[in-house]
């Protein structure tokens, strides 16, 4: 299990990027909050992927704000992972590649 200790951002606001920030939320679960450029078309596809990467990471409480402005879906899974370590200040993460 993953525990999110400290705030952490990544990513950025530049056009294909998404920036994510994540908090501590003791006992209360996950909440995302997205802003998307392209929610309408893709929000459920953004929030599929940021679950399924919470879930790897078995992460269970947590504040989680997505600002996406039409980044792929790897690089939302990158940029999601990236945050979590940081806010679990995991050291020995062995990255995906597929």
């Amino acid at each position: 299990m993953c525990q999110i200790t400290k705030k952490s951002y990544a990513g950025s606001l530049e056009s294909s990027d998404v920036l994510v920030q994540i908090s501590p939320n003791p006992g209360k679960g996950l909440e995302i909050d997205l802003k998307s450029t392209v929610k309408r078309q893709f929000g459920s596809a953004i929030l599929a992927t940021a679950n399924e990467v919470l879930r790897e990471f078995e992460v269970s409480d947590a504040l989680i704000s997505i600002d996406d402005k039409g980044a792929l879906d790897c690089t939302i899974r990158a940029r999601v992972s990236a945050a979590v370590c940081r806010a679990a200040e995991l050291t020995d993460y062995h990255w995906r590649v597929d």
